[in-house]
């Protein structure tokens, strides 16, 4: 309930909770008081007949029905005073799904320390070769990477390929693992202040593609080299990247957000920002290592036996 800005929906909640509990303790002590009359008081009929001879008679509810509707009822106000029943109120027993939650992989956590003690023990590209540690990596990776970067790691647009060997941030166990860990915020600024006018971003956007070789036109790479200088400061005077700084390396082959003049324009027109989200604190030490390691098999495949 703390998402909403007034307490309006927890005095509702609160409020039609009591009240339906109360409606139905009313409801139930009037029915048991009041005595509907009936047409033929010697057979307790009401009087309605269907098919000729079924007739419907007014006999009052059994009492164990009864007594459950009132159980039922004290169940109720139970529980509502002990769990957060009513609107905001925490509840006495002061029970959480989300402080269950944590107690739960707390208990889980624990449970696998002996596993991931001997994981530990191991350097990622020891580890990488380790096929029990490597099925724990591939679970980690199936739950927490593969939304992103797909189930085979071969990611999408915008979501990088883990398989091969262009890294933003770099490629080395000590950088995985400090992504991972710390996650990334990669930001592109528009610069289409710096680089000109529509047809100076087109010019540059060639020269971007004539640096991989790439198709493109080479009269307009010419005209867009000079005004690459305003790139140059993040992707070096070559495009080669800087990994120092998450800058991509335009001299490749490998396209993060589209391939294209119109992709490349896109991007000088408009900035990136892409974020890789921190897995400290969903995601143990031990855990984060041994997924380090399988993260780092997909492109040293040569280093990983299964």
């Amino acid at each position: 309930m703390s998402d909403f800005t007034s307490n309006f929906w927890s005095i509702f909640v609160a409020g039609s909770t009591i009240f339906g509990v109360v409606y139905c303790a009313v409801l139930l002590w009037f029915s048991a008081k009041v005595k509907v009359g009936t047409h033929d008081p010697i057979d307790g009929t009401t009087g309605h007949v269907w098919d000729e001879d079924l007739r419907e008679m007014n006999n009052p509810l059994p009492r164990w029905w009864l007594w459950l509707f009132i159980i039922t009822m004290v169940f109720a106000v139970i529980y509502g005073v002990a769990y957060p029943t009513l609107g905001s109120y925490a509840g006495k027993l002061g029970w959480t799904s989300v402080g269950q939650y944590d107690a739960e992989v707390a208990k889980a956590n624990k449970e696998l320390e002996p596993l991931y003690a001997a994981f530990n023990a191991q350097a990622p590209e020891q580890l990488s070769q380790d096929p029990k540690a490597m099925a724990v990596g591939e679970r980690l990776f199936m739950n927490n990477c593969a939304q992103c970067h797909g189930s085979d790691a071969r990611g999408s647009k915008g979501f990088p390929n883990l398989t091969d060997k262009d890294w933003l941030h770099g490629g080395t166990t000590e950088k995985i693992k400090e992504t991972l860990t710390k996650g990334r915020i990669g930001q592109m600024p528009p610069m289409v202040a710096a680089v000109g006018s529509p047809d100076d971003v087109r010019n540059v956007s060639h020269y971007v593609l004539s640096l991989s070789g790439s198709p493109h036109d080479s009269v307009r790479a010419a005209l867009g080299k000079s005004k690459f200088g305003a790139c140059a400061a993040c992707h070096g005077p070559d495009g080669a990247g800087m990994q120092a700084m998450g800058a991509a390396n335009l001299t490749d082959k490998v396209w993060l957000h589209g391939w294209g003049e119109e992709a490349i324009a896109a991007m000088i027109n408009n900035g990136k920002v892409n974020q890789m989200p921190a897995q400290e604190g969903r995601l143990t030490e031990s855990q984060i290592h041994v997924l380090t390691a399988y993260v780092w098999g997909f492109s040293n495949k040569h280093a990983v036996t299964r």
